[in-house]
């Protein structure tokens, strides 16, 4: 096919989540609810271990940055699916999208990367405990979250264009609800061998340093924890390790299921339900998961209740 019979779009078409209008006005509804606790969740999370002292540590320095991160990527799809369940014609212009595609894949990458810094700093907090304030210091800590976003950003970037280097001539109309990769390499004429190649390996990187770096450390805490003869001290520490091993198992389950499949084996209905999972359900979760298993947490969200109720 030459240049010349390409259509030229300017914009791509949702198919959304549901055609049905009922449907529609139920998923804005439940969505709307689960988008407005993940905004709360998180700065929540974020305000409370800023004003807590005893929440300036290494361990949680990482969780803030992670509720930040959750509010960013999930901020990059939700809004705008919201919109879309309210409106007739589902449309994103061409530059939109491509910049809806390098925000969230940037902010799932700095996820993904701060899940095994967190790791190893559970590791350096239970395997070496009387080193752990020289080893994980403050200048280290920066260093940590800094590397993580950089590579989230370059790591997006090379996908990004990629992606939108390629000719979108069969249609305009996606069967998603944002632009992700896989349903747009559907769309292309282009070849995509090249795009598939690149995907595996960059996201590859990104997915396969972070479990790997999260296998190690805890196969490290595992042998640390079973050597421990303080039964009170095995409980401590696995309760501390028990909701990052949770967050981790969710995010990477999810990642796994969605990009490291054949093209061939791609259905767009399940992987939109999938989709959903981890770009609007896991940043709601995740605070939660913190909150609920973490004790420091709890009694410095009681203090905090209880200071604004005496205040008041």
């Amino acid at each position: 096919m030459t240049l010349e019979n390409f259509t030229i779009f300017t914009e791509f078409v949702f198919l959304g989540l549901s055609a049905r209008r009922d449907v529609q006005q139920g998923f804005f509804l439940l969505f709307f609810l689960v988008y407005g606790m993940t905004v709360i969740a998180n700065l929540g999370m974020i305000l409370l271990i800023k004003v807590d002292p005893r929440l300036h540590t290494p361990m949680y320095y990482f969780l803030s940055n992670l509720s930040f991160c959750d509010i960013c990527y999930s901020s990059t799809v939700s809004p705008k699916m919201l919109v879309d369940f309210l409106s007739e014609q589902k449309r994103i212009e061409y530059n939109l999208c491509a910049i809806q595609m390098y925000f969230f894949g940037a902010f799932a990458d700095v996820e993904c990367l701060m899940l095994a810094v967190m790791a190893y700093d559970r590791y350096v907090a239970i395997c070496n405990p009387l080193l752990y304030t020289v080893a994980m210091s403050k200048r280290l800590c920066t260093q940590l979250v800094a590397v993580a976003y950089s590579m989230g950003l370059v790591d997006s970037a090379i996908h990004t264009c990629c992606t939108f280097r390629l000719f979108f001539c069969k249609s305009n109309v996606i069967n998603h609800f944002f632009c992700d990769i896989p349903p747009l390499l559907a769309l292309s004429c282009s070849d995509t061998s090249v795009n598939e190649i690149v995907m595996f390996t960059f996201i590859g990187c990104v997915v396969g340093c972070s479990i790997v770096t999260v296998i190690l450390s805890y196969s490290y805490i595992l042998a640390t924890i079973c050597r421990m003869n303080s039964a009170e001290g095995r409980c401590k520490a696995f309760s501390t390790c028990a909701s990052h091993l949770t967050a981790v198992a969710i995010f990477h389950g999810t990642l796994l299921f969605m990009y490291f499949r054949p093209s061939s084996s791609y259905s767009m209905d399940t992987d939109k339900m999938a989709s959903v999972f981890y770009t609007v359900v896991i940043p709601m979760l995740n605070p939660l998961i913190y909150s609920l298993r973490n004790k420091d947490v709890k009694v410095a969200l009681k203090k905090v209740i209880n200071s604004k109720l005496c205040n008041g």
